[in-house]
């Protein structure tokens, strides 16, 4: 507990949380294959690698919200029909891999390592769900429309909106809105210092797994021979969706 953010515990935790994460939503943003993203230096290929990580990330993350639902901690954060990205995200695989989908959406070394520490804090310590469904759903509330609209163009997407289900919340009228009563959530949940804290560090675990993520995408296109136009291998990041959408595009801020 000797962290600086102790100093601050009364603050609200929507705001220890941003401040705590500051570094690390910069060093992603600031990632080459992001920057490359937001100039629409997207490929195909790329593109259907970002949301095959999402596809089972977020398969992940809501299996374990689901398990976790009536805990304390967490069940004021429980908004299924306005969040949830499953079934969009289904919705997404089968246009980018085809009616068996199933069988062919790849599972690389990073999402595992995303996807395996989702399931330990679900079953282990589902308070820490707190940190990782911020990052995510608060990040895709921030930039989804403007990625939509960089991917739409990059790769000449019909305007219907077809394979980018994921980036759409119809069940939300205002994105601003909802992210003020999110925070606000947040900011009542019931927690010891010594749990905040935790939370707050999860953060910064869930904002590194993403960084994995863009920097094994990155790689994966670079050694893909079908995939060198020059910076378009970098150009397309793997989470095409939440953590690469701060306050522009990257993040919960």
């Amino acid at each position: 507990m000797d962290h600086p953010q102790c100093h601050s515990l009364p603050q609200d935790l929507s705001d220890s949380l941003k401040e705590a994460t500051m570094e690390v939503h910069t060093q992603a943003e600031n990632a080459e294959f992001m920057r490359n993203f937001q100039k629409g230096q997207v490929t195909r290929k790329g593109f259907k690698l970002v949301m095959a990580s999402l596809y089972h990330v977020y398969v992940a993350l809501e299996e374990e919200i689901e398990r976790n639902k009536d805990d304390p901690v967490f069940a004021p954060l429980y908004f299924p029909e306005e969040l949830h990205r499953r079934a969009a995200l289904e919705q997404d695989m089968a246009f980018w891999y085809g009616p068996r989908w199933q069988e062919a959406v790849p599972y690389t070394a990073a999402t595992h390592r995303y996807v395996d520490r989702l399931q330990q804090v679900g079953r282990r310590e589902p308070e820490l769900l707190v940190a990782h469904a911020y990052t995510r759903y608060l990040g895709d509330l921030s930039g989804g429309q403007i990625l939509k609209k960089i991917v739409q163009k990059a790769l000449d997407l019909p305007s219907s909106g077809e394979g980018l289900a994921f980036f759409t919340f119809p069940n939300i009228a205002s994105a601003n809105k909802f992210k003020q009563l999110y925070r606000s959530r947040m900011n009542t949940l019931e927690m010891t210092p010594e749990v905040r804290q935790k939370v707050i560090e999860e953060a910064k675990t869930a904002f590194l797994l993403n960084i994995q993520l863009f920097e094994e995408l990155q790689e994966l296109l670079t050694q893909d021979p079908e995939d060198q136009r020059p910076s378009q291998t970098a150009g397309l990041h793997p989470h095409a969706s939440s953590q690469v959408q701060g306050e522009d595009l990257l993040g919960s801020h």
